[in-house]
């Protein structure tokens, strides 16, 4: 199997050379195979090439079996015709990435929560209130006057069934309830759109309980009953906010896995983002990029019906629980002792004892 890695921005190139590590263990460990291509995408390739995403990476990315995405600074990006192209939200509409996956899960002395939280939230990811990826040509935002600035939402019925498929397809394998979470009290048209699609799809798996749920009271709930929720399905904003906020309540955003996938393409990345302010001291948390490409070996496993690569996938998971759980082997955003290579380092040595769970 070929998979692209895409190192990124700031703490991009670290956390990715420590994801590398642990791909290499579980390579050969479970016999993967694995065939690791680098490109250079963000400031390095703006520099080089004149733009943050290059053709050739785009032309690549088709013809590899899935890719690891490391964080990008797009913030600090020059505008798109100065070469400033947000890599993440490119590939998700180019590629038709449409469905963004992120467990979370807590970790007893890690979360804040008084209830376990044990979800996915499942995220439509290529149209929605993001500006500056829902349009086919230009932006979604504009400003008719120097004091007025507006911006469009876009919701499609295509898009909508896509990722509530998704999330019932998850659920059919989990505790079998799908939360869609709308804001259709206000946005009457656009979230009433979606919920119409979300309620077709559910009449496909008679065996899924559906419950709707408005964006407000999620993230209240998320708190205060977080044992209520197995799979969440939502629009691009929501989603994006609800995962982070799970994430964080979990324990850290630097826990937390991620996946974009559409018909036949995945790209593994990390939640969080690029944290410029610590990037090159060592000291990065590289969990959520582990994560991200052990659901990526998950999906290459169910895509291509190949047990080792889902084996691969619980074991590496299993591996970082393990190191995890040891407060003296935990980064030092979690209150632990080490840096990104030393905890890294607790995770390929934890691989190599993990029997992953049948």
């Amino acid at each position: 199997m070929r998979v692209l890695v895409l190192p990124g921005d700031g703490i991009g190139p670290e956390i990715t050379e420590a994801t590398l590590k642990v791909l290499e263990r579980a390579d050969a460990a479970h016999g993967l195979g694995l065939e690791i291509e680098r490109a250079d995408i963000g400031l390095k390739s703006l520099a080089e090439q004149g733009t943050t995403l290059p053709d050739a990476v785009l032309r690549r990315i088709p013809e590899v079996d899935g890719v690891l995405l490391g964080p990008v600074s797009h913030y600090e990006y020059p505008t798109r015709d100065k070469g400033g192209i947000n890599p993440s939200g490119a590939l998700r509409t180019e590629f038709k990435l449409y469905a963004n996956i992120r467990p979370c899960r807590s970790r007893p002395d890690l979360t804040v929560l008084r209830k376990p939280m044990d979800l996915v939230i499942v995220r439509e990811n290529t149209e929605g209130f993001y500006s500056d990826r829902n349009m086919f040509a230009g932006t979604g935002e504009f400003m008719p006057d120097p004091d007025m600035a507006l911006s469009v939402r876009k919701v499609t019925a295509k898009a909508c069934r896509a990722v509530a498929r998704t999330a019932f397809e998850l659920a059919q394998h989990r505790r079998k309830k799908v939360t869609a979470v709308h804001k259709a009290n206000v946005v009457k048209l656009s979230d009433g759109l979606f919920l119409r699609e979300v309620r077709k799809v559910a009449a496909e798996y008679p065996e899924v309980t559906l419950e709707e749920l408005i964006v407000d009271a999620t993230a209240a709930l998320l708190i205060r009953r977080p044992d209520q929720f197995d799979v969440i399905v939502t629009t691009n904003m929501f989603g994006d906010i609800l995962s982070d906020e799970a994430s964080e309540l979990s324990g850290s955003l630097g826990l937390g896995g991620s996946i974009s996938e559409g018909d036949g393409i995945c790209v593994a990345q990390a939640q969080h983002g690029s944290a410029p302010d610590i990037a090159g001291q060592g000291k990065a948390n590289p969990t959520s990029l582990i994560l991200s490409a052990a659901m990526l070996l998950d999906w290459l496993g169910r895509r291509h019906d190949d047990p080792r690569y889902l084996a691969a996938a619980k074991a590496i998971e299993a591996a970082v629980e393990r190191a995890l759980d040891d407060p003296g082997s935990r980064t030092a955003d979690l209150g632990g002792p080490l840096g990104t290579d030393a905890f890294t380092a607790r995770v390929c040595d934890a691989l190599a004892g993990v029997v992953a769970p049948a």
